[in-house]
């Protein structure tokens, strides 16, 4: 029986909950069982919440590595446009399945076995991508023209202190006063604008009152109250095209736990003040107030005691253990100094209804950088814990048999395309083919000859880490004589770069710190005990240290 796959995919919660996908996996399976095909169980591929216009799906990049490797003959998919939904994107992966011996079957389209029967996949992939970009392109046109003209469908919703009227038969959606929620926004503004709260006292103060929010099923936070005192739709200005979508650029921790996938590959940026379309509303506020309200906004992002503009070693790679959250710094001035601290967010109580969820202890942050960073050093100064690491990826870059098949192929295609070129000019030259015949066909030809050259070199470039490797493996213990010599002088950003080259994430509870690192090391050393190590002023407990090895590539 030939390797089968399968593979399913959804895009929206929403598709999930209806149990869509395993409507696709049960058709996939009946059709397998029909046709006499089995597939293993750790062979179902799937992706839950994920969009067909992105490549990068977790489920996805497994199969396509697996397929790289010769493993799969088959693969099963319910239809085209769950494979992608993007014309294009379908041909890359079809060529590339096809390419490495894997033939991919779809329930729900025509075979596609005759050239005539391609050709019509073909021109029904096309058209579909071209009415999706289409339908986009009329829609941003037209939410565009109708926010230039002031028409606030385009708004879609209302902020708190107002609602939202739909647009009807008769006559264009807008906004009107909610008298209730009104009051409440007129009381933000005061406090802040005429008074000394601050954001987070003034969120306290609406929790405390219990005045509900908006969507009246949660809690009024920090974010909540910042976004309403920068609104300008509350001096009679609701502005359309505020943001805009852009790459992701920030790897938070939940993202990390998922491998780096997100079902979300982008996110919203504030455009530029002045590209925002205004549309005139119902004012609630004076402009002279909102006017002030900015200007203390913008002076306090300048001067707020909060304000962090200095790197730290382990910002944004740590997590508490106790309770899960992340780990921010904050800081606090003594008469002499200003002090910084490692501090869990589970253990801030405004954060959470019922108050903290988390009872670590505030850790000083340059206690905890030095220590973790005396540990990394540690580390560098057993060279065969390194080598050993070496060895095992040239050990994998050796033994990669289907990188070498891969590069063989490819310098066979190189050969066999330069063969054609050739025979086409020496066509030319004999007046077998006219200039227009040659001009039509070589460009393909030199294209699909730069695409192979290009996948040559990337293997290439693949089998020379192997030299680097090697290279490395020479000179590790120089390398690393040289980082025990100026570990004490290294900047921030330096030991920063050092530090994440072989740490992923470190954990911290109240007697233990777990770092995650790529060398691994002997059982023995794997934990490690401080006696009376000094975390916080006049505090001295003892810690655990424990090595946990996670290998990267």
């Amino acid at each position: 029986m030939s390797p089968s796959a399968l593979y399913t995919r959804v895009s929206s919660d929403k598709q999930k909950e209806g149990h869509t996908i395993d409507s696709q996996l049960g058709a996939i399976l009946d059709y397998a069982e029909k046709e006499g095909y089995q597939i293993p169980r750790e062979w179902y591929f799937m992706d839950e919440g994920y969009s067909g216009s992105n490549l990068v799906r977790p489920s996805l990049e497994k199969l396509r590595d697996l397929v790289f490797e010769g493993a799969i003959e088959n693969l099963i998919v319910y239809s085209p446009d769950r494979l992608s939904r993007k014309y294009a994107h379908q041909i890359i992966l079809l060529e590339e399945f096809k390419k490495h011996g894997a033939n991919v079957i779809f329930i729900k389209s025509i075979k596609g076995t005759t050239p005539e029967e391609q050709l019509l996949v073909q021109f029904q992939g096309m058209i579909s991508e071209y009415e999706r970009a289409q339908i986009i392109e009329r829609c941003r046109r037209g939410k565009l023209h109708k926010a230039k003209n002031g028409i606030a469908n385009v708004l879609s919703g209302a902020p708190y202190g107002y609602n939202y009227i739909k647009k009807t038969e008769v006559s264009n959606a807008y906004y009107t006063i909610n008298e209730t929620e009104a009051k409440v926004v007129k009381e933000i503004f005061e406090l802040y604008a005429n008074g000394s709260n601050s954001i987070n006292g003034i969120a306290k103060y609406l929790n405390q009152k219990k005045i509900p929010t908006k969507k009246n099923n949660s809690r009024w936070e920090r974010s909540t109250v910042w976004g309403i005192l920068k609104n300008p739709a509350y001096k009679g200005q609701a502005c359309y095209g505020k943001t805009e979508q852009c790459e992701r650029q920030r790897i938070t921790r939940p993202l990390r736990e998922k491998g780096g996938y997100t079902n979300r590959s982008n996110c919203s940026k504030d455009k530029p003040r002045e590209q925002w379309i205004p549309i005139s509303v119902p004012a609630i506020i004076e402009e002279d107030v909102f006017g002030i309200t900015a200007e203390k906004l913008e002076q306090n992002k300048k001067m707020s005691k909060r304000r962090i503009n200095q790197p730290t070693l382990l910002q944004n790679i740590m997590f508490c253990e106790q309770c899960g959250y992340s780990v921010s710094r904050t800081s606090t001035r003594t008469s002499k100094r200003k002090i910084f601290y490692y501090r869990c967010i589970g253990s801030d109580n405004y954060r959470h209804p019922n108050g903290k969820v988390c009872s670590s202890a505030p850790i000083r942050q340059d206690y905890l950088d030095e220590l973790v960073w005396q540990e990394i050093i540690k580390l560098l100064e057993s060279p065969e814990l390194i080598q050993q690491e070496i060895q095992r990826r040239i050990s994998e870059v050796s033994n990669n048999q289907a990188s070498k098949n891969k590069k063989s192929a490819l310098t066979k295609e190189i050969n066999r395309l330069q063969k054609g070129i050739d025979n086409l000019l020496d066509a030319y030259s004999e007046n077998l083919i006219t200039l227009p015949e040659l001009r039509k066909r070589i460009p393909e030809l030199r294209q699909r000859e730069k695409t192979k050259h290009k996948e040559l070199i990337n293997l290439e470039l693949q089998e020379e880490n192997k030299t680097k490797y090697m290279a490395l493996s020479h000179n590790i213990e120089q390398f690393l004589e040289q980082i025990r010599i100026s570990s004490n002088t290294l900047d921030i950003q330096e030991k920063q770069k050092i530090l994440r080259l072989l740490v992923k994430e470190i954990g911290v509870s109240k007697d233990k710190i777990t770092i995650h690192h790529s060398i691994p090391i002997n059982e023995e050393k794997k934990t490690e005990i401080l006696k009376s190590y000094l975390l916080c002023t006049r505090s001295h407990k003892s810690i655990i240290i424990q090595y946990c090895t996670e290998r990267t590539r």
